[in-house]
């Protein structure tokens, strides 16, 4: 089966993320960091992934989660994921 080819809008993921997370997407930036900066609590976190496995059609493990500390991290993982790495 080929691996998927789904080009990935950095900006639209953003954006998402931040309607999910309920913050302004000026807030998320590539290197800020969720919980210290953006207030993710591990409830928030699960939120997130759940949402990203829906709108993109992957699997995120838990482990993988736990290494999503920051926007730039989240991009690369879901990049990753839609490239079938």
């Amino acid at each position: 089966m080929p691996a998927n080819t789904q080009t990935l809008d950095p900006e639209d993921l953003r954006q998402f993320v931040a309607d999910v997370l309920d913050v302004d997407p000026e807030n998320v930036t590539d290197d800020a960091h969720f919980v210290a900066e953006l207030g993710v609590d591990s409830l928030k976190a699960l939120e997130v992934l759940v949402a990203l496995e829906r709108k993109y059609q992957i699997k995120i493990s838990e482990d993988e989660v736990r290494d999503m500390t920051t926007f730039a991290e989240v991009r690369d993982l879901v990049q990753g994921k839609l490239d079938g790495e």
